[in-house]
């Protein structure tokens, strides 16, 4: 396929590398320093894991012209930095399929008004990184551990050319394809379960994530916000995807603390949670804000929500290192106890029941 990847940052660059390597006719679109940095050393990539080197050589492009035509054009990039490509893309009727892969709260109202239904397409690149220089680190899928991008159309429909974004897609080193009907749903539970809660969690404990896990009051913050943040989306009706999501509403609060706790001091969090903070503080508050917006046309309180929000602001002083002073709650646990206990019961009382018709 003929491919435009629009945005030469760490994803951008990733997928546009990836799918040279399979053999597609890529363009990476860029500018400024990084367009030198490609016309002087290529697309230099670096798997984070491995330290691995790799470099392809994508048509590097400046501009995408009215007259210019791809089969498929993927834009990567911050969510609050894509409104200034729609125009590009508007004036542009010679690419049918526009496919935007990234965070997105709001929804794909701006996109379809823009280049119409037909065009569209969302998605998430399901993949982290960073700069080092021209070279960009990242942390992706491999042979052993295939990466999954989630994919869909607007209206929840899969068609020919749904399968034919994905097969392309499919065709990269380390990634697979999930085509959704329920896309917008997904990158709202996404959004629900990072932007307002985990990440704003991460700011209040200085942007560290090893300080965040030894930090149980920053922990406790996060996932409450994140609960407040699915209570959101089921206000609207948004379901909560995919089902592994609804771990973060069932788990009692004095499992899932320790939990997210140990989460956390992964080593593949520096990139996958901490790099991004770092680089996109920009793009994370305008997401919380898309989740904001959200939040009130849903009769929900979200305390923790907002208890969290200054510390978008870097100027806002960070919770404690180390402190635990907010009480855990432990009535859910009590409930699932007493939950628990009475299928116990209800099971041994069923269970002399069938004993004991069977002895009849």
């Amino acid at each position: 396929m003929k491919i435009l990847v629009y945005g030469a940052g760490p994803l951008g660059s990733l997928f546009a590398g990836r799918l040279v390597e399979a053999g597609h006719d890529v363009s990476l679109l860029a500018r400024g320093k990084r367009l030198e940095q490609l016309r002087q050393y290529g697309l230099v990539l670096e798997n984070v894991q491995t330290g691995e080197q790799s470099i392809t050589y994508p048509n590097i492009i400046e501009r995408l012209e009215p007259e210019d035509a791809y089969d498929l054009v993927l834009v990567i990039m911050r969510k609050n930095r894509v409104y200034g490509v729609l125009p590009a893309l508007q004036a542009n009727q010679h690419t049918p399929n526009v496919l935007f892969l990234m965070n997105n709260a709001a929804g794909p109202g701006e996109f379809v008004a823009s280049l119409g239904m037909k065009r569209v397409l969302v998605g998430f690149p399901s993949s982290a990184g960073y700069r080092k220089e021209h070279v960009m680190c990242y942390l992706g899928g491999s042979e052993d551990r295939l990466v999954s991008i989630p994919i869909g159309e607007v209206d929840g429909s899969i068609t020919d050319r749904t399968w034919m974004v994905a097969d392309a897609l499919a065709s990269m080193y380390g990634y697979q394809v999930e085509i959704r009907t329920d896309m917008d749903a997904w990158l709202k539970t996404h959004v629900a379960l990072l932007m307002p809660s985990l990440a704003a969690a991460l700011y209040a404990c200085g942007t560290d994530n090893y300080r965040l896990a030894r930090t149980r009051d920053g922990v406790v913050l996060g996932a409450r916000a994140i609960r407040e943040g699915f209570k959101v989306l089921r206000a609207l009706r948004v379901p909560i995807v995919p089902k592994t999501m609804k771990l973060f509403e069932l788990l009692p609060e004095p499992l899932l603390v320790p939990y997210a706790r140990r989460l956390l001091q992964a080593k593949t969090m520096e990139t996958a949670l901490v790099g991004h903070a770092q680089a996109a503080r920009d793009e994370i508050k305008h997401l919380a804000d898309e989740f904001l917006a959200l939040a009130a046309q849903a009769d929900v309180p979200i305390p923790n929500i907002r208890r969290l929000y200054p510390y978008f602001d870097p100027a806002t002083p960070p919770i404690p290192d180390g402190s635990a002073e907010i009480p855990l709650d432990w009535r859910s646990t009590a409930a699932l106890l007493a939950g628990t206990a009475g299928f116990i019961a209800l099971g041994i009382v069923v269970g002399k029941a069938l004993t004991g018709r069977n002895r009849d």
